[in-house]
């Protein structure tokens, strides 16, 4: 089943670089979400990537979902985590958000990272209600076919 779904999720990013943005009302609704809900997960994504360059683990770690909180046993062991598989989040000299979608009742934001060797990944983020904010519940980076300028 994971590498069904990381298969979705490459597919998924593969088609969501072909589209082009489009701008939508305060209100409307954006492939399963309205599009409040859609910035509130930029802003708990940004906020993350923002701690993850900082080096504050514990307000990083902090959105993460309990169950990925509890595997990675404190906000040590969460950035040593990120450090080993998730470099390009800390390295990438420029990203933009995607138009993100609802697969299987999952909210995925994908984030097209440029690094500095001009290599450009796709991150996607997996989303989890906690109450009432976002969390994140997964990433998984995957290649692009864009290349950057």
């Amino acid at each position: 089943m994971i590498s069904a779904r990381r298969k979705l999720l490459r597919a998924f990013a593969a088609g969501a670089l072909l589209c082009a943005s489009t701008a939508h009302g305060a209100d409307d609704d954006v492939n399963g979400l309205p599009r409040a809900e859609w910035r509130a997960i930029e802003r708990v994504i940004s906020d993350q990537l923002a701690a993850l360059r900082e080096g504050d683990g514990k307000r990083a770690y902090a959105h993460a979902i309990p169950s990925l909180q509890a595997q990675f046993g404190d906000a040590d062991g969460f950035m040593r985590m990120v450090r080993e598989g998730y470099g390009a989040l800390l390295t990438a000299r420029y990203w933009e958000f995607l138009e993100g979608a609802v697969l299987d009742g999952v909210p995925v934001q994908p984030l097209r990272l440029v690094l500095p060797d001009n290599t450009v990944l796709v991150a996607l983020y997996q989303l989890q209600r906690d109450g009432a904010v976002w969390r994140i519940a997964g990433c998984v980076l995957a290649p692009s076919t864009v290349k950057a300028a």
